[in-house]
């Protein structure tokens, strides 16, 4: 599953957490958690979240990685 990031026109953000896709329904762009051995959006994926398109900015997969906190490792010289 992806994390997500939305800017939208006011600046702020929204963070949305185990979606595996979004894509534009009439006016709203919604993201989705589908199956997890299917790849589509169908009539059996859960709707997550949605904004209304024209208030979007950007739209930014976050790479799990690249935002988990890695905790410093201790010096055992120094002990």
């Amino acid at each position: 599953m992806s994390r997500y990031s939305v800017t939208l026109k006011d600046r702020s953000t929204e963070e949305i957490d185990d979606v595996d896709a979004y894509q534009q329904e009439g006016q709203m762009t919604t993201f989705f958690r589908t199956g997890s051995d299917r790849q589509v959006v169908d009539t059996w994926s859960t709707r997550m979240a949605s904004f209304r398109t024209s208030e979007i900015i950007a739209i930014r997969r976050l790479d799990p990685a690249a935002t988990a906190a890695v905790a410093p490792v201790a010096d055992l010289r120094s002990a």
